[in-house]
């Protein structure tokens, strides 16, 4: 959590806070920023990439909480947004499910999921939601029956014909899991393009160990609730270092993407953190 001094809350806070009790304020937080999903545009530029997927789209989402708040007609409009941005890969990045043992409607979720179209492939990673509440075997099987592959400390290879690929890998969750670097990305290479998809974004520096070009994460909401010249209030384990948006990790070349996903979690509000797609266009140059 954000150490914040009383000044700084009073500067961040005095012209906010009027509006956030107002009516209006209300339903802006509770029922019109939550619902507007942002469509981020990124572009990833190597030589690296393999020549055939350049221009290849990739989508990435994550952090859907779904509950009584974030819904299945919720995700349903949300698979139908994701398919109008044609994607070639589909990568989420965990947190399904807010409780997964207390949600009665899991065996609903992968006929929706399902419906998402890759052509070259849809892959996720655990979150510590998906782990907690004794929700890890129904994670596996609802990924599996939506047709996602699930990368847990594993990778997967998309092949060029010009003797580079695309590699991407999936840690396990940092919180709840057991994410293993060494067997995970001991065979990295700097000769191809390599993205690790891992739920909590502050684990970077130690990916960033090893020759990867884009770490990708959610977990953090984007603090969910931001305040003007103060930022999120409150940012979750493993979630305080990077908390939305494009970094360079600590005087390394590897990129690091933080999502700020598409539900809402203890809360059902969100202020200056608006839900977030983002795609990102693959683009081969030449050496």
């Amino acid at each position: 959590m954000k150490k914040i001094t009383r000044r700084t809350f009073l500067k961040g806070s005095g012209a906010l806070i009027p509006f956030l009790v107002s009516g209006f304020g209300y339903m802006y937080i509770r029922y019109i920023e939550p619902f507007y999903v942002h469509t981020v545009f990124k572009t990833l530029s190597s030589t690296t990439i393999p020549k055939e997927l350049s221009g290849k789209r990739i989508v990435q989402f994550s952090d859907i909480h779904l509950s009584s708040t974030y819904t299945l007609k919720k995700l349903r409009r949300l698979v139908e947004q994701i398919n109008s941005l044609s994607p070639d890969l589909v990568f989420f990045t965990g947190d399904l499910i807010d409780a997964p043992q207390q949600y009665k409607e899991s065996g609903e979720i992968p006929p929706i999921l399902k419906q998402i179209r890759a052509p070259l492939g849809k892959f996720a990673v655990y979150g510590n939601h998906d782990h907690g509440g004794f929700g890890t075997n129904l994670y596996e099987e609802i990924m599996r029956k939506s047709h996602f592959q699930l990368l847990k400390n594993s990778s997967v290879r998309i092949e060029g014909s010009d003797e580079k690929a695309l590699v991407i890998y999936g840690l396990d969750d940092v919180m709840l899991g057991k994410p293993n670097l060494v067997q995970t990305l001991q065979n990295a290479s700097q000769d191809f393009f390599s993205i690790v998809l891992v739920h909590e974004p502050d684990i970077a520096p130690e990916v960033a160990r090893y020759p990867i070009n884009l770490q990708l994460s959610g977990h953090t909401h984007g603090g969910q609730i931001q305040l003007p010249f103060i930022g999120p209030i409150v940012t979750p384990p493993y979630g305080t270092n990077y908390v939305e948006g494009l970094y360079t990790v600590q005087h390394t070349a590897m990129k690091l993407y933080v999502n700020r996903g598409l539900g809402t979690t203890r809360l059902p509000f969100r202020l200056l953190a608006p839900p977030e797609l983002t795609i990102f266009t693959l683009n081969h140059i030449r050496p």
